[in-house]
């Protein structure tokens, strides 16, 4: 007595359904059955790639930096973006103006407002 196992559920005995070499191995509803179940291709979805994030590399170092960091968990991320936000401007503004009375050229001023947030950087303000 012959047995087999298909894809569709135990037929039979212990046996298996291999008879011949290993090209005629699946033949008829079997394998039928394995042509309708098995994709005729698969799609491979591309990995997703996460933005790249804009950090601090002085994040938690300098003089105030603790203060700003309980600062931003008090009033919440939003809220102190647009404080700090403000903030950046009206130092701007101070430079700008600063910058207008001893008579600095554009190029002495942006140089004087990037040192500005450089030392922001370094005091821990931009946490």
């Amino acid at each position: 007595m012959a047995s087999s196992i298909s894809a569709t559920g135990f037929k039979g005995g212990f046996g298996t359904a291999f008879m011949g070499s290993w090209g005629t191995s699946i033949v008829g509803e079997d394998h039928a059955m394995l042509v309708k179940t098995v994709p005729s291709h698969v799609r491979v979805a591309k990995p997703v790639k996460s933005p790249p994030m804009m950090k601090n590399v002085n994040e938690g170092k300098g003089l105030f930096a603790p203060v700003v960091v309980i600062t931003r968990q008090i009033i919440g991320k939003k809220r102190f973006n647009q404080l700090r936000g403000k903030a950046i401007a009206l130092h701007s503004q101070v430079i700008t103006e600063f910058c207008k009375s001893i008579g600095a050229d554009a190029k002495q001023r942006q140089g004087l407002i990037r040192l500005a947030k450089k030392n922001g950087e370094r005091l821990g303000f931009l946490a």
